[in-house]
């Protein structure tokens, strides 16, 4: 483990190169780094040279466009998904109504009897303003309107716990994500609360003549009690504003509500763990699972491992229904959320096929999209892009049609016949079938992509390349492609 961030300093770029180049001295497997930056370099291109994975976080700015970072082809992109763990309570009121909200609630009065609601609008709900009056009280936010940035939920429930208060209720769009990451050590519960919950809570309140009043249970532990996995709402997402030509992030991993070990910097009441959200949480699962692929598989390239790691991904969720995502407007989620979906690390040890690329191939993408070398260094790439053997497609610019050239090694039975299936972009793979044996291990073929008949400046669409040998093994790649027209304005003389 290295130190890049210091306390005054912060986490420089120089300071992260050193961490790298200590790390390779030592003779590192692998690099996890849950690290952000607003630029891309090289740093990392001669980790990966050097046969060394290296794997970052996708970033916490989401859930808007173009937001991910690190997404240089040769990183793993590590974005963030939920899991199908909750921490349930339930919220009595007192006219006997019930509803299920989620909280870290071990311990407090409010689980053996009612508490008076101490209610507070939206503009009055801050530490500054809870008083005396709360001693013995559940506090209640409400919050008419949609919020653009969420209340400071610790230290309103701090606040009120020094006040005398016995619980916060609060409301979140969005509960799959409990409210901060130090909460095990707060006093009192703070209840995440649906919004559409929050507002039944709100008329109960307003329609009850005489003393509001709740209760709320202790913290249950579920798993598979709700669907998941999910985008997390904070997880950047793409495409990158860089490099357009490079679909990311590439795979999403848990990373809300994680708990973990804690430094004891950041120990909270002298516990040694703590809950914690974010894509630096699943940066390192995604590590870890990279660790156990390259013990099975000692002699795969970092590009090898991050092929399998992609074309084995889930898209669906554990009820069978496509992974959403979530946001300001919670979708289903597309690969500029997701990459090529969540990680399943029983199926990567075991893809098929794997997307292979050799480093020479990054040095050349690099000389000419990066600036590493002369304006010369682009005139002798061959090909485009397009054609870097990554596990995914993306195409920012599509006018009519555009080709791309893919090769795939067998690592799965000798003898295999791989046949093709595209979903839904308007594509052809030649050829569509692909036959391996001890002789052919490796085979190239070609997806064409065209634009549809519309006359229309559009925005991105979304499908995938699937191999299938007719058994265990469907090799996925998502694609990416946006049309754009040729002649958008009228010319003015």
């Amino acid at each position: 483990m290295y130190k890049t961030y210091w306390n005054g300093v912060g986490c420089s770029a120089a300071g992260q190169l050193k961490v790298i180049d200590d790390a390779i001295h030592d003779g590192v497997d692998i690099l996890s780094l849950s690290l952000g930056g607003p630029f891309e370099d090289p740093d990392t291109l001669h980790v990966v040279a050097k046969g060394i994975p290296v794997v970052y976080s996708a970033g916490n700015d989401g859930s808007n466009a173009q937001t991910v970072e690190n997404s240089s082809p040769w990183l793993l992109t590590v974005a963030a998904a939920t899991m199908d763990r909750s921490f349930p309570v339930v919220i009595t009121l007192g006219n006997n109504d019930k509803f299920v909200a989620q909280s870290f609630a071990i311990s407090g009065k409010t689980s053996s009897q009612f508490g008076e609601i101490q209610f507070y609008e939206r503009e009055d709900c801050s530490a500054e303003n809870i008083h005396n009056t709360v001693k013995g009280k559940i506090v209640f936010c409400f919050f008419g309107t949609k919020f653009d940035s969420e209340p400071d939920y610790y230290n309103i429930t701090k606040a009120t716990s020094e006040k005398g208060g016995i619980g916060v209720t609060l409301p979140k769009y969005n509960t799959d994500t409990l409210l901060g990451d130090t909460l095990l050590t707060l006093p009192i519960p703070l209840v995440a609360v649906d919004y559409e919950i929050t507002y039944r809570i709100y008329q109960y309140i307003k329609e009850n003549d005489g003393t509001p009043k709740v209760k709320i249970s202790l913290t249950q532990t579920t798993i598979g009690k709700v669907s998941a996995p999910k985008v997390a709402a904070f997880s950047s997402r793409g495409p990158s504003y860089i490099y357009p030509g490079v679909l990311k992030p590439d795979i999403a991993a848990p990373g809300v509500t994680v708990l973990a070990a804690a430094p004891k910097a950041f120990m909270d009441a002298g516990i040694p763990y703590r809950f914690d959200s974010g894509t630096s949480m699943s940066c390192p699962h995604v590590s870890g699972i990279i660790a156990v692929l390259k013990s099975l598989h000692p002699k795969w390239s970092p590009a090898a491992l991050k092929s399998a790691i992609m074309t084995t991904a889930l898209t669906n969720d554990n009820n069978g229904m496509p992974i959403q995502a979530n946001g300001k407007v919670p979708k289903i989620a597309d690969p500029f959320d997701y990459g090529a979906g969540v990680v399943n690390p029983n199926m990567a040890a075991d893809p098929g096929l794997i997307y292979d690329i050799e480093p020479s191939d990054y040095f050349k993408f690099f000389n000419c999209m990066g600036g590493l070398g002369s304006a010369d260094n682009c005139t002798t790439v061959k090909g485009s892009l397009a054609d870097l053997n990554l596990p995914s497609i993306a195409i920012p610019n599509l006018r009519t049609f555009q080709a791309t050239t893919r090769t795939v090694t067998n690592v799965g039975q000798a003898n295999a016949r791989y046949k093709a299936f595209l979903y839904p972009l308007l594509m052809t793979v030649d050829p569509p079938v692909l036959v391996f044996s001890k002789e052919k291990k490796v085979q190239s073929f070609k997806v064409t992509i065209k634009a549809t008949g519309r006359p229309i400046q559009g925005d991105y669409s979304f499908g995938s390349l699937v191999w299938h040998d007719g058994g265990i093994h469907w090799v996925r790649i998502p694609i990416a492609v946006r049309i754009v027209i040729e002649v958008i304005y009228s010319k003015i003389s």
